[in-house]
């Protein structure tokens, strides 16, 4: 992804897959917020119980090529248009929700798991409080009806008795008016109509008769009749009754958010969740959509808001990003840090280029590991534990799946994409980095995600397909056949998947000192280009880039554009020699990451990133 998902939220050791969003309700709203942020290339898990409100209905009314479709005709169609563009469903029920203290939420399930969340879309709709009548709530849907723009077309012409059990009975009566000129008004346990109401009444021929309801009369399945507590019964064919919509406040009310009272001509007719025309709740990154928010909506309306809905998150997530991304560009590097780092691991090999008659440079094959193992041992901690950025930035928002990390170190990577939900292959060379490493992970509560193996990627690739294959900063001094490397790494990119290869564009350039003859590498070159990692807060440089037993890459001739040898994204994404017609380019850009030099002087390093999509077959 080009986004940045918000961070993890919660508890390091917290197991709980992450989503940028959780929607809460598998109808039409839920479904349509859902396909709109998957196709916003958000990661998106719908938790649904499988009890949609129209389940008894015939069909579905109004909506726009779908007119007449069974419910769950419609909704399995909705879902598997969702679930085209990587939407996750879960069966189940939502227990609780609770906002955490670093942004977003943890819900917990009725099956005692959890899922946390950066937003939530509410989209759980209402219950139908049915009038107490003997036989009603089982005709319910059927020829017990309430909207007549639902249900009018097919009962038009047919006798209709509307059953007053609130303030709206008179305008329902002359709403169903209109798909039928036989239409009774049931007085129930209502006062009669008086003044215009009553006229109103009159001059359209609409019966009123007084008198409770105490049960329904059927033939051959189907309604007959209306039958009153003094032994009369009113013949109908369809019965029209105003339930008491309630909004399910279950996930909100734990948030602290209650349902509020509807009101109709000074009474309550029901309940809704509070929310502005995006859906947007009184609880930060909290959205409600459909009938939960307003009780009136059709079908087609509820999908409409949860398309608003999921415009408002995403745009939302979108915000928030930008935010983290601008205060990551203000926040460079220190140079007391750069100076810890480099003195911890490096000792007097500071950034530069490596020279070639250094006897410390590994020569022979077979050395790597044991090199690297060597220089990992010297210290008990090398990484900063955060994830390269680049990553960050190209990842963010991809819905997760499998992952292939080329050179993981001691793992921060590979704990990060573990954390946004990635079942993770996290491969290296050194024993001593991958011991390491899988601590990390166990710290982190995301070992399980996380496969860690050793191997020599100069002599042997993992086997298999992955969603994800990234390779960070795939540098060394150690000889490296790096362009073979990445074109086995491309090849095992699944179907719909990513490759992201992250790397150094030339040398890191600290300002001119006095007495250097404008050199900047003099009295400096004690190692090779990946020392002067950017980014090195994320993870150690020196080491990340050398822990695959590698050769030195084949780049630096004609087009190169710097004397490191390092190739540029075109020159990367040439050599990957990609079949024609098979592949999207995403990303393929270079430049200049903020710095310091190894005594505090302020400098900056060319990095680049290529990334691209593998076409669906």
């Amino acid at each position: 992804m080009t986004t940045d998902t918000p961070e993890p939220s919660g508890p390091a050791e917290d197991p709980a897959p992450q989503y940028d969003t959780v929607v809460v309700g598998g109808g039409a709203a839920g479904l349509a917020g859902a396909l709109t942020l998957a196709r916003a290339r958000r990661s998106v898990l719908v938790v649904d119980d499988g009890r949609p409100r129209n389940a008894p209905a015939a069909g579905v009314h109004g909506y726009p090529t779908r007119d007449g479709i069974p419910p769950q005709e419609l909704l399995a169609v909705s879902r598997g248009e969702a679930e085209g563009y990587g939407t996750r469903f879960l069966a189940g029920t939502v227990a609780g929700a609770e906002r955490l203290d670093g942004g977003g939420f943890r819900l917990a399930l009725a099956d005692g798991t959890a899922v946390r969340a950066a937003r939530l879309l509410v989209a759980t709709g209402l219950v139908d409080e049915l009038p107490e009548v003997p036989g009603l709530a089982e005709r319910w849907g059927r020829d017990v009806l309430h909207c007549p723009y639902c249900h009018g077309w097919e009962a038009r012409g047919l006798p209709v008795a509307v059953l007053a059990t609130g303030p709206l009975a008179v305008h329902q009566a002359q709403l169903w008016r209109q798909w039928t000129d036989d239409v009774t008004l049931l007085l129930h346990t209502a006062a009669e109509p008086t003044g215009e109401e009553a006229e109103g009444l009159a001059a359209r021929g609409i019966a009123v008769v007084p008198g409770e309801a105490v049960g329904l009369e059927t033939a051959d399945g189907a309604l007959t009749g209306v039958r009153l507590a003094d032994g009369r019964t009113v013949a109908c064919r369809a019965l029209v009754v105003a339930p008491r919509l309630t909004a399910r406040g279950g996930v909100p009310a734990s948030l602290g958010l209650e349902p509020v009272d509807l009101v109709k001509d000074g009474q309550v007719i029901g309940s809704h969740i509070a929310a502005d025309a995006t859906g947007a709740t009184a609880v930060p990154g909290l959205w409600v959509a459909g009938n939960a928010a307003d009780p009136s909506e059709q079908v087609v309306g509820a999908a409409a808001a949860g398309v608003r809905a999921a415009a408002a998150i995403n745009a939302d997530l979108v915000t928030e990003e930008v935010g983290r991304a601008v205060a990551a560009l203000r926040r460079p590097f220190g140079a007391a840090d750069e100076k810890e780092v480099c003195e911890r691991v490096l000792g007097e090999r500071r950034h530069g280029l490596a020279d070639p008659a250094d006897p410390a440079v590994p020569r022979e094959d077979g050395a790597a590991a044991e090199f690297w193992d060597t220089r990992y041992g010297e210290r008990d901690r090398i990484w900063s534990g955060r994830p390269n950025g680049a990553l960050v930035r190209e990842v963010s928002g991809e819905r997760p799946g499998r992952a292939l990390d080329l050179g993981c170190g001691e793992g921060a990577d590979a704990v990060w994409l573990a954390a946004q939900g990635w079942q993770v292959t996290a491969v290296d060379i050194s024993a001593v980095a991958l011991r390491r490493a899988a601590e990390h992970a166990a710290e982190a509560g995301v070992a399980h995600l996380i496969e860690f193996r050793r191997a020599d990627l100069a002599a042997a690739f993992p086997e298999g397909s992955w969603d994800l294959v990234c390779a960070q900063y795939l540098h060394s001094e150690v000889d490296l056949p790096r362009d073979a490397i990445l074109r086995r790494a491309a090849e095992a990119v699944a179907p719909g998947g990513t490759l992201l290869v992250i790397g150094h564009a030339g040398p890191p350039s600290w300002q001119q000192e006095p007495g250097t003859d404008g050199d900047p590498w003099h009295g400096r070159r004690h190692g090779h280009a990946q020392y002067g990692r950017a980014d090195h807060a994320h993870r150690d440089h020196a080491h990340r880039d050398h822990a695959h037993g590698e050769r030195r890459s084949g780049h630096g001739g004609p087009g190169c554009r710097n004397h490191a040898g390092l190739p540029t994204p075109a020159e990367v994404h040439a050599a990957l020699r990609l079949p024609e017609g098979e592949w999207e380019l995403l990303t393929s850009e270079e430049y200049e990451q903020p710095m310091t030099g190894p005594d505090g002087q302020p400098a900056t390093r060319p990095d680049n990133t290529l990334r691209l999509r593998r076409l669906p077959a």
